[in-house]
């Protein structure tokens, strides 16, 4: 049984209960409680294998037999241009404070808790905002934990295979004197991995924030075709930020998604503007009826 579906009869039973102000700041705390101890058990178990986490996970975008590079490696021979592939990582890791190590793995326990435990910290999140809805967004809302981890975990997958990769590589490689030797601290190695890995990940919510956007009236298909354009630069823009690589692969490459994410945003939009329309035309029927 889907996430959002449980404890359907007793959300319903609840629904014609009155709540005071306290009530509800406890029913929130609980939420809150239950979501913080997911995240926290998936962190204990990450602990338990962080070893295995960082030697599979996280220190794989490092070494250049990753899954990425032998991809980009591929796609190098096939469109005939040859830096696309990328053979060495020029660039050592190294813990430079006491307790680096012990204080890194507590965090990457931490970030993949928090990864982890997400599809179940957002539908206690999404089982306390349901009941406040009306019947008619509670039904336009269906499937919103599935849509909504789907979407994130596609953007963690994305800035974990494409993002982090290209980011790495361009800065392993980037050096303003062959003197000096690339020696990167772990700290600032886990930060950008997990920076770039979950700002994907938000930015993959684009289509649940148009449709809350769209069902508000704030935004309309016909605005964002407008301005598809002026997005599309954005977008450029965006890419050429998260993969500093003067390189224009590199670049597509991260911001045909990108596009894509955008037109489905468009979708979503104009999917909403269609049930408004539906339902004026149905209100706007009973209405002549009655007459």
């Amino acid at each position: 049984m889907p996430l959002d579906q449980e404890f359907e009869n007793e959300e319903e039973d609840s629904e014609g209960k009155e709540m005071s102000f306290l009530g509800h700041l406890e029913e929130l705390r609980w939420h809150v409680i239950r979501a913080g101890g997911s995240i926290l058990v998936f962190a204990i178990l990450a602990f338990i294998y962080i070893k295995e986490i960082y030697h599979y996970v996280i220190i794989a975008p490092s070494q250049p037999d990753f899954w990425t590079y032998r991809m980009l490696c591929i796609l190098a021979d096939k469109v005939g241009y040859e830096e696309l592939c990328i053979k060495a990582l020029n660039f050592k890791l190294q813990a430079i404070g006491v307790g680096d190590q012990f204080t890194m793995s507590m965090t990457s326990a931490v970030i993949a808790g928090l990864v982890f435990a997400f599809p179940y910290a957002f539908w206690e999140v999404w089982r306390f905002i349901k009941p406040g809805l009306k019947p008619s967004e509670r039904k336009s809302a269906q499937g919103a934990v599935f849509y909504v981890t789907f979407l994130f975990f596609s953007g963690v997958f994305f800035g974990y295979y494409i993002v982090t990769p290209l980011a790495i590589n361009f800065l392993a490689n980037f050096t303003l004197d062959p003197s000096i030797i690339n020696e990167f601290s772990l700290s600032s190695y886990i930060s950008l991995v997990a920076t770039l890995t979950l700002a994907c990940g938000i930015a993959f919510q684009l289509p649940i924030v148009v449709y809350v956007l769209a069902k508000v009236g704030v935004l309309t298909p016909s605005f964002m075709r407008e301005y598809r354009k002026h997005a599309m630069i954005v977008i450029l823009i965006v890419a050429a930020v998260i993969t500093p690589s003067p390189d224009i692969y590199s670049q597509v490459i991260v911001a045909i998604p990108l596009f894509l994410l955008y037109e489905l945003s468009i979708m979503v939009a104009g999917k909403v503007e269609s049930e408004k329309l539906r339902e004026e035309k149905r209100l706007a029927t009973l209405g002549g009826t009655d007459l």
